[in-house]
């Protein structure tokens, strides 16, 4: 049975109306400079980390609402694993209030949320990419143009190298719904960004399809 999130903040304990109080959003949830091709933290006055300068991934944009850390790394398990759903309205919320993003998701034609594996969606009984991205825009997300062909390994537990043989060949776009891609901008969205092979493979897949412009959306990045 799923169980919908308590009152209580997720965090601090007192009893607010949403899953985490705002003085806690304030506090964890600060803006903060990061590269503009993989979200990565960057100083201050800078838009682009080294490794991105030196080979530009597929990504033309990237956005990240938080750090991959506390309190962050507990309710996004708590989202995943532990049939909490309900906690992509909360997400999306911190996704909207990000800066860049708004502007991004007008000026987006699709919302393409990552998708699972048959297996996983099955053990799991929901995606969380398309849970969010239902939440941020419903009338542009699409689940019918990029496929999942494979199931991969548990991807946390793979170092940089083994997540990009084991995403080889794993996405592609619906042959018969090519024309929906070619020439339009297109947000993919997840929940959580680690080296970015998965986001990266899958952008890959639809610049080779036709895609003008594709930005990476997740609610928090490992730094």
């Amino acid at each position: 049975m799923l169980k919908p999130p308590g009152s209580q903040c997720r965090v601090c304990r007192t009893w607010p109306t949403q899953p985490v109080c705002d003085p806690c959003v304030a506090e964890f949830a600060q803006p903060q400079p990061r590269c503009r091709s993989c979200a990565l933290p960057l100083p201050a006055g800078r838009t682009q980390c080294g490794a991105c300068l030196k080979e530009a991934p597929p990504l033309d944009l990237c956005l990240a609402a938080v750090p991959y850390a506390f309190p962050w790394t507990h309710l996004m398990a708590e989202f995943k694993f532990n049939e909490q759903p309900a906690l992509a309205g909360f997400f999306a919320h911190l996704l909207q209030a990000t800066p860049w993003v708004e502007p991004t998701l007008e000026a987006a034609d699709l919302l393409l949320p990552m998708p699972l594996s048959r297996q996983r969606l099955q053990l799991r009984g929901y995606n969380q990419a398309l849970l969010l991205a239902n939440q941020l825009n419903a009338a542009k997300t699409r689940t019918d143009l990029l496929l999942r062909m494979v199931d991969t390994p548990a991807q946390h537990g793979l170092k940089r190298a083994q997540r990009l043989t084991a995403l080889n060949q794993v996405f592609a776009v619906d042959p018969l719904k090519v024309s929906a891609v070619k020439g339009v901008r297109l947000v993919l969205v997840d929940d959580v960004m680690t080296t970015g092979a998965s986001l990266y493979t899958a952008a890959r897949v639809l610049k080779a399809a036709g895609a003008a412009h594709i930005t990476g959306l997740v609610v928090a990045r490992t730094e």
